[in-house]
């Protein structure tokens, strides 16, 4: 029973840290021991070890492992394409080779038959997710991805120009500092992947997600079922749930259920990481078709998350802007037209002082909208304007150069017949900067 606790509690403890690096930084668990471990391990002890570097070797040592971890992690070199993909593979296929040679010949036809699919399609998934395009503005890219998302007024200004591409950024963009490219509808850098995930290989992400999840739920119960049905065939009144084995307490269930274990060991194994990990997966998956229902992104999520501290403070006003068809766009700044169904109904800004935005007396407003400026506490009181229903969300991901309107088609009348509005809860990734005023 040594080795069989001991690879449960490595595999325990392989599935926590994966939990703690995934979900670590999401806003809902700021507050609890699951950030505070995160922050230990990504914050406190790099920062320790750079400190102690720095009083060492003034530093050297750790900016020649971040260099040579960032080649290795992140850029194309000749040794392999992409190392996280090949991490990736090499936990798929390393728990296929363990795990098969053992549960192969004990397979029906239809175990067989869903086993290659559920073995397939996250190789798949994979390929197409790490090497499509996820949305590269690039100069010849622009106008069309400028005319992807109208600006909201809210995160994303019209004006706003990538310090690094100089090129003004498409509402939804982001600037990947480990791709070193503007990508539309920015979600965030996946290191499984090497890849950002943004407009155009979302969908392929999801179903990466999906079909990992289904290969381990599947094979997780799958193996556990061989082994209790071994383990019964040996010991009768051994059955899986300890309170239904007659006769047995449970020292001699945990006897049973180790000889079955060890009796194929590497399918135990990788059982027992299969389904200690597949919450993680399906966790992950929630997560982002909880950003789809929202209309948002793990980008945005977070930029989000920052303008609740900022109505916490009392320092986020809003006020509306003209309606749709009415309001005289820059088109330096921003497209005359977008596929989108739907147009920016509010501005939202920030102030240092608390109180609502002045202009001189006398003097032009600067800011866009008309009416009073009027605090804002909620976050559901302020509209988002790329929510536009949970099924035309999925769509816009899904298929991410469908057009939601003809480019005769006003946007008032569209508006009204596609926007959906629903209350939201946001969670997060990296933020950018509000606009102050």
């Amino acid at each position: 029973m040594g080795a069989i606790a001991t690879i449960a509690l490595v595999v325990l403890g392989i599935a926590f840290m994966i939990f703690v690096a995934f979900f670590g930084r999401l806003p809902a668990l700021r507050r609890t021991p699951i950030a505070w471990l995160h922050r230990f391990i990504w914050v406190h002890v790099p920062a320790g070890v750079l400190a102690l570097d720095q009083r060492v070797s003034s530093g050297r040592v750790t900016s020649s492992c971040a260099r040579f971890g960032t080649y290795i992690m992140y850029d194309k070199h000749p040794l392999v394409l992409a190392s996280p993909p090949i991490f990736y593979f090499l936990l798929l296929s390393v728990g296929e080779v363990l795990y098969l040679p053992t549960a192969w010949p004990k397979l029906g036809a239809v175990h067989r038959a869903a086993g290659i699919v559920a073995i397939a399609l996250p190789y798949v998934f994979l390929y197409l997710a790490a090497f499509s395009d996820p949305g590269t503005v690039t100069p010849e890219s622009h106008g069309a991805e400028m005319s992807r998302y109208p600006y909201d007024f809210a995160l994303f200004h019209p004006g706003a120009v990538c310090a690094t591409c100089r090129r003004l950024k498409p509402a939804r963009s982001k600037h990947c500092s480990v791709c070193r490219r503007c990508v539309a509808r920015a979600d965030h850098h996946c290191i499984f992947i090497n890849n950002c995930v943004g407009a155009r290989n979302t969908h392929w992400f999801v179903l990466l997600l999906a079909s990992t999840g289904a290969l381990t739920l599947y094979g997780g119960v799958l193996g556990l079922s061989l082994m209790a049905a071994k383990t019964t065939a040996r010991y009768p009144a051994w059955r899986l749930a300890p309170w239904r084995s007659v006769g047995m307490d449970f020292a001699d269930w945990l006897v049973c259920w180790g000889w079955g274990l060890q009796d194929g060991v590497a399918m135990g194994a990788v059982t027992l990481l299969a389904l200690l990990t597949s919450p993680l997966v399906w966790g992950l998956l929630g997560y982002h078709v909880w950003l789809v229902y929202c209309g948002t992104t793990t980008n945005e999520s977070m930029k989000w998350s920052d303008w609740q501290a900022e109505m916490d403070e009392g320092f986020a006003f809003k006020r509306a802007l003209p309606p749709a068809g009415q309001r005289a766009k820059d088109l330096r700044v921003e497209p005359a037209w977008t596929r989108w169904p739907a147009e920016a109904e509010q501005i939202l800004v920030r102030t240092e002082s608390g109180q609502p935005p002045r202009h001189p007396a006398g003097g032009q407003d600067p800011l866009p909208g008309v009416g009073e400026w009027e605090p804002v506490w909620r976050l559901k009181d302020v509209e988002n304007l790329y929510d536009i229903g949970f099924w035309d969300n999925m769509v816009d991901v899904f298929f991410p150069n469908f057009s939601f309107r003809d480019t005769h088609e006003p946007v008032a009348e569209d508006n009204a017949r596609r926007r959906v509005r629903k209350n939201k809860g946001t969670m997060g990734d990296e933020p950018e900067p509000l606009r102050n005023y």
